[in-house]
């Protein structure tokens, strides 16, 4: 599986790319991927510091993907605000972050990592006391994500 992600300077610039050169570079990399699933998410906040697209000084991005139940999008934004980033961002090794959403009460949680060992360490220490803390069972309806090995060669 691969993730490929793409930051844009704005909806307008972004808007432009789909309308102009979308379909003739998609057309020219027909059958070269199968089972492509795409979302656009709005940015709503940064997550330690602001956020640029620069992972030169990463090894690991982790994601977070979230569905939230309707009657607890509010709890779970705040909860993202006043508790998880800033747990996350008084982790070493955690660089940078941010966090966006999606219509339909979809979120994602991409936060940037030195290492793979500094998340590791971060997610076995805390995840789990925040979890019970900001009562996460009650906010979400569906979560996956995924730890992604950063691809020197693929950075644009």
């Amino acid at each position: 599986m691969v993730h490929l992600f793409g930051f844009w300077e704005s909806r307008a610039f972004y808007d432009s790319f789909m309308a102009r050169s979308h379909d003739r570079l998609a057309a020219a990399q027909a059958g070269t991927f199968k089972n492509v699933q795409v979302r656009l998410f709005e940015h709503r906040f940064d997550v330690k510091v602001g956020f640029s697209p620069q992972f030169t000084d990463a090894d690991v991005v982790r994601i977070a993907h979230c569905r939230v139940r309707e009657d607890r999008v509010e709890h779970f934004t705040l909860m993202q605000e006043k508790v998880w980033s800033p747990a996350m961002a008084g982790s070493p090794g955690m660089l940078r972050g941010v966090f966006g959403e999606a219509p339909g009460r979809e979120f994602l949680v991409l936060s940037v990592w030195n290492s793979e060992a500094e998340h590791g360490k971060y997610r076995a220490e805390r995840v789990e006391r925040l979890a019970l803390r900001t009562q996460l069972e009650a906010d979400v309806a569906e979560i996956g994500g995924d730890i992604v090995a950063l691809e020197p060669s693929w950075t644009v």
